[in-house]
């Protein structure tokens, strides 16, 4: 009989709770915060004290719209890490309570091991193509940018990551620059597709092997607007499209080249894109050039298990349910954890 877990996740400023039977999706909800929005970033203190008000009504959302209840719960997956103290706290202190409560299994969960999970997410009634192992999985969130070799379920090597910035860090401050609203990611996406991607050119760094810098990118690109608003200083506004078209070029050509290479040397061409900046359209644009040009067979997730979601963990707390991976009531957060 499949298993039922219940997934948590809390590590930024998302809650989420979701309910999975075996591989099979059955709820997932998720409340997120707009007290961040006047802050231009997120607040931990604030973030820590929505998520205390937001997990129960979450969770039993999430209950509801699965149609089970609490006894019907084998075992409660939640993040650990990574991401904020505080926030995290709320997550594994709400999942400690439960599993104690219901005396039931309890499994801890990275958060960026579940990204890459994410598209083995099955839905009711419809079954869909999964990655077939090994496989490569570009992960670009607003704090990390990885290109990960998954060789099974709980079986990962980073083999290429950012050695500063991450590729939404970069979305989301350059945006800032611009004077747009945060989270400026998605406001450049929908920008950039008015504008010429060739209109200007940015930095693009030389770093060796498979990894990868932003920094200076946000650095080119400051200096440029610094430089053309002393002569214009409506160039901005004059020019907000093309500017958006061609740094989300190039911070899509900086990711592409460097999975390209990876792809070249292993010699994979099942090619994976997880996390949250995986919802940008000219990043999809480059995985689908990627499975003309190459022949790579290219795995996209719904948008709904892009973003922090409690799906994801909740897929990966079954797979560890399958090998038995639990850990008792002293387990503790970690703000920093890598695969």
């Amino acid at each position: 009989m499949n298993p039922v877990i219940l997934g948590i996740e809390s590590s930024c400023d998302d809650t989420s709770a979701a309910i999975i039977k075996g591989d099979t999706i059955l709820s997932n909800v998720v409340a997120g915060q707009k007290v961040h929005e006047e802050y231009g970033g997120v607040v931990p203190e604030l973030a820590s004290r929505a998520h205390q008000q937001n997990i129960i009504p979450v969770v039993h959302k999430a209950l509801k719209d699965a149609g089970v209840t609490v006894s019907d719960i084998s075992a409660i997956a939640f993040t650990r890490g990574p991401g904020l103290l505080g926030s995290l706290m709320v997550g594994t202190s709400f999942a400690k309570g439960f599993a104690l409560a219901r005396n039931i299994p309890l499994i801890e969960v990275n958060h960026l091991q579940a990204h890459v999970l994410a598209h083995f997410i099955q839905e009711p009634g419809q079954q869909h193509k999964v990655p077939e192992f090994p496989f490569l999985c570009l992960l670009v969130s607003g704090g990390n940018s990885q290109i990960v070799l998954v060789r099974d379920y709980l079986d990962m090597e980073i083999i290429g990551q950012t050695i500063d910035d991450a590729a939404g860090e970069a979305f989301d401050k350059c945006a800032k620059v611009m004077g747009l609203p945060y989270p400026g990611g998605p406001l450049i996406d929908k920008l950039a597709k008015e504008g010429n991607p060739n209109a200007f050119e940015f930095a693009k760094p030389r770093i060796p092997d498979f990894d990868y810098s932003f920094s200076g990118l946000k650095t080119s690109f400051l200096y440029f607007l610094r430089d053309h608003i002393k002569e214009d200083p409506g160039f901005i506004d004059n020019h907000r499209a093309d500017l958006c078209a061609s740094l989300q070029k190039t911070i899509v050509d900086i990711l592409m080249e460097k999975l390209v290479a990876a792809a070249r040397k292993t010699g994979i061409k099942e090619i994976a894109l997880a996390g949250g900046v995986s919802a940008n359209s000219g990043l999809r644009q480059a995985f689908l050039d990627g499975q003309k040009n190459y022949g790579w067979n290219i795995y996209i997730p719904k948008f709904a298990y892009t973003t922090d979601n409690a799906a994801m963990i909740a897929i990966t707390g079954y797979f560890k349910y399958l090998r038995k991976q639990f850990v008792g009531q002293d387990v503790a957060p970690f703000a920093r954890m890598i695969l």
